[in-house]
């Protein structure tokens, strides 16, 4: 039992790792490929990965019993999270380093957290509004390049305000979930969005891209490549995988907290493979919203020992 405890979080720790290195991953990938032709690509691999483990789980069968709100609630949750997400995430990786951009992932959790306690009447306790406070202004200080909140410096351009879309995103999709896909298994989730995205996505880029983004492919170097498979097979589809394991062994509050590794994992594999600097408002900022998302996953530990 303890070896398999062990290796439940040294799963988590590589699902915070993957997803740390998918934004050096994405860097590279936007600088040398068309945005949308790339993220389709992504997709459609990673598709193919969780149908086959759908299809292992038994879980195709369950297809056949989706209603048609469940449909819509999917493909909406697709638009939002794959289609709208992808632009967002290689569009503002074409114009900030990696490791900056790594520091959005503090921000999810805590816009999620306040939409989910106005619009679901979720509970929460000062630790947690304490962890939402700091992730807040850390985030932002890493972000604004040590100007605490102030937005319109020069330091905050076009690519930080991308960054927030992916935030945005992110929630949105993470909220549509809760609302119409309650009844749906999370790899099934997890399986058809991607799919939908690979629709979606491939759609965007032939209508806005062209065929000529398609032949520009085959141009791209091989670390591109090679990224782009990473983004799908890493990122997109094991870490996943080591997540769900992670939720279904030690409970969805253990397997979040890991997610506050996610930024340092992201500074620290930008700046060894990408040779990124790190500046000091980069770590500080860090370790102020690393500190901040700790505190709401204790806060969500103390309103879970209360119930029980």
């Amino acid at each position: 039992m303890k070896h398999f405890s062990y290796s439940t979080h040294l799963g988590l720790l590589g699902m915070a790792a993957l997803w740390g290195a998918s934004w050096p991953w994405g860097r590279l990938v936007a600088q040398a490929m068309p945005a949308l032709a790339a993220a389709s690509l992504r997709f459609g691999l990673a598709s193919l990965l969780l149908l086959v483990w759908l299809h292992h789980s038994k879980g195709l069968q369950s297809l056949r019993t989706l209603q048609r709100r469940q449909w819509l609630g999917l493909a909406f949750a697709s638009s939002i999270g794959v289609l709208a997400y992808s632009i967002f995430f290689l569009l503002a990786l074409q114009k900030v380093p990696a490791g900056k951009a790594a520091m959005v992932v503090a921000l999810n959790p805590v816009v999620t957290l306040l939409l989910a306690v106005v619009l679901f009447r979720e509970a929460a306790n000062f630790t947690m509004c304490m962890g939402v406070v700091l992730a807040v202004i850390g985030a932002l200080y890493a972000l604004s390049g040590g100007t605490w909140l102030a937005m319109d410096h020069p330091h905050f351009g076009t690519g930080e305000w991308l960054l927030l879309g992916c935030s945005a995103c992110w929630v949105g999709y993470t909220l549509v979930g809760r609302l119409v896909l309650t009844r749906i298994d999370s790899l099934t989730t997890t399986a058809m969005t991607a799919v939908f995205g690979t629709v979606f996505l491939l759609t965007a880029s032939l209508l806005m891209e062209g065929s000529a983004a398609w032949e520009r492919l085959a141009t791209a170097p091989v670390g591109a490549w090679a990224s782009l498979v990473a983004l799908a097979v890493g990122a997109t589809t094991l870490a996943y995988a080591w997540y769900l394991e992670g939720v279904k062994t030690l409970g969805a509050g253990a397997a979040a907290a890991y997610m506050a590794l996610v930024p340092v994992f992201g500074l620290m594999f930008s700046s060894l493979w990408l040779g990124e600097t790190v500046t000091p408002s980069l770590l500080e900022g860090g370790a102020v919203a690393i500190l901040g998302m700790l505190l709401m996953n204790r806060g969500r530990m103390q309103l879970a020992l209360k119930k029980a």
